[in-house]
């Protein structure tokens, strides 16, 4: 039961042959069973899952279905507020953080009826690195090995079994190298597709937040909750929400994808190159036409303007708390602080310039594509060392290495990744096909597709 996916549960409990208390209450067991080692929960909110899952029930029963969510347990990224339980973003600094407010995306799975079954760790302030004094959430494939950043706790459960659907976040690739490394499917939406009103922000012109799912369509049912305009956040678009799953058995002939194979394949793993190369094969196997294109040659330069512009926003972030309790953050994102609260206006603009750049040569890429394919992550889940973790900013950190994910934060286009094999270690590997602005659909449409003509996306780790 625990690795079924929305899309099979949603019918049960909708007929009244899934009881919403019975299935919350699994996932709490299978959670206190197996948490203790993988920490991917943050706060496990139980008396609340089993309330709302009778609620739930009751209304089910008296024919007040709201939905594909009704009944289904999730648990959102540690840095979406709710109200009366802790909200830390992964930081010591806001350990004793109680809001007042729910976010708005769980203020909208609630009305969509999902239960709640928790928070889920994450790195510090959403970066790369961990407070020394919270939990650093495990690769449920093998321990000991990086589960992504910065979602890693969203990416652990998901892959796990231990929630049916969770949030994350993406700054410059957070809900996609996690999935990507957890083997399941990560959705970062457009720009502005989704409210961030209550989250925590790491960088605001950069921050996205989507669904980490076990199937394209279950990340298209999740968006579907969360996505439209809000009051609350003036940079929401105000385009109506479309059916995430009009796009869905539908398959993919006459698809346009884009493939630069220099891109894509270049200082990749050889098993992982060919993991991407194979599963874009799949695509055109299905009638996609692949049409060569080529990435802007500023992305290179482009890349090294990620972290000068994602510092500078998280110092604004941050200044309630930075430098004034500088002390309470662990060693990385205070490093992260400094140099965010160093760079200068004309670096910060230096480096927007940039991003402009690259986001005029990627429309240029993808002028005459339906959607753009390559790998989610430069490299599959590898071994992790918790003091490494712990630690500052690797002296050999490389903005290259976020080439898959970071331009498409710069530009605000969704993204979905999807598992697509294992390397020659028994680790999971991703494809990733990127969009135009509000093309969530088909991309939802694609997923669905490729996971049809493969069975990658029902490999799970060994828990």
């Amino acid at each position: 039961m625990h690795y079924q996916t929305i899309t099979q549960l949603a019918p049960l409990i909708e007929s009244g042959k899934l009881s919403p208390v019975e299935l919350a209450q699994s996932q709490l067991d299978r959670i206190s069973a197996l948490d203790g080692t993988l920490k991917s929960y943050a706060t496990v909110t139980a008396e609340l899952a089993i309330e709302q899952a009778k609620t739930a029930e009751h209304e089910i029963a008296n024919g007040h279905y709201k939905g594909k969510l009704h009944g289904i347990p999730i648990a959102v990224k540690d840095l979406c507020n709710t109200a009366g339980i802790r909200t830390m973003g992964g930081s010591a600094v806001f350990a004793d953080n109680v809001p007042d407010h729910d976010a708005t995306v769980v203020i909208k799975l609630r009305e969509a009826g999902a239960i709640s079954l928790g928070k889920l760790n994450m790195t510090e302030g959403a970066m790369g690195g961990y407070n020394p004094k919270l939990q650093i959430p495990e690769n449920p494939w093998k321990a000991s090995h990086w589960a992504g950043a910065s979602s890693s706790g969203s990416g652990s459960a998901t892959a796990a079994g231990l929630a049916f659907g969770t949030l994350g976040s993406d700054t410059g690739g957070s809900i996609r190298h996690p999935a990507a490394v957890c083997g399941t499917v990560g959705l970062k939406p457009t720009w502005g597709r989704v409210s961030r009103h209550g989250v925590m922000d790491l960088a605001q012109s950069l921050d996205h937040v989507g669904p980490l799912t076990r199937s394209a369509a279950d990340a298209g049912i999740v968006l579907q909750a969360i996505a439209g305009v809000d009051p609350n956040d003036p940079t929401t678009l105000p385009h109506d929400v479309p059916n995430m799953l009009s796009e869905v058995g539908k398959g993919v002939s006459g698809l346009k994808i884009g493939w630069d194979e220099e891109y894509s394949l270049g200082d990749m793993e050889p098993s992982f190159a060919a993991a991407v190369e194979a599963g874009v094969k799949v695509m055109e196997s299905l009638g996609a036409k692949i049409v060569t294109v080529k990435m802007p040659e500023i992305m290179r330069e482009a890349m090294a303007a990620w972290p000068i512009i994602c510092s500078s926003e998280a110092a604004m972030a941050h200044r309630e708390t930075y430098p004034s309790r500088k002390d309470e953050y662990g060693p990385f994102f205070r490093e992260w602080l400094e140099n965010g609260s160093a760079h200068t206006a004309i670096e910060y603009a230096e480096a927007h310039a940039l991003r402009l750049e690259m986001n005029g040569g990627l429309r240029n890429t993808m002028r005459n594509i339906d959607v753009l394919a390559g790998p989610s992550t430069a490299k599959a889940s590898y071994p992790v060392d918790p003091d490494g973790l712990y630690g500052p900013i690797p002296p050999n950190r490389k903005p290259w290495d976020s080439r898959f994910t970071v331009p498409f934060d710069f530009s605000g286009l969704p993204t979905i990744a999807l598992p697509c094999g294992l390397d020659t270690r028994g680790m999971p590997v991703s494809l990733q096909f990127s969009g135009h602005h509000l093309s969530e659909p088909m991309l939802v449409g694609a997923g669905d597709a490729f996971e049809r003509a493969t069975d990658f996306h029902n490999l799970h780790p060994p828990v």
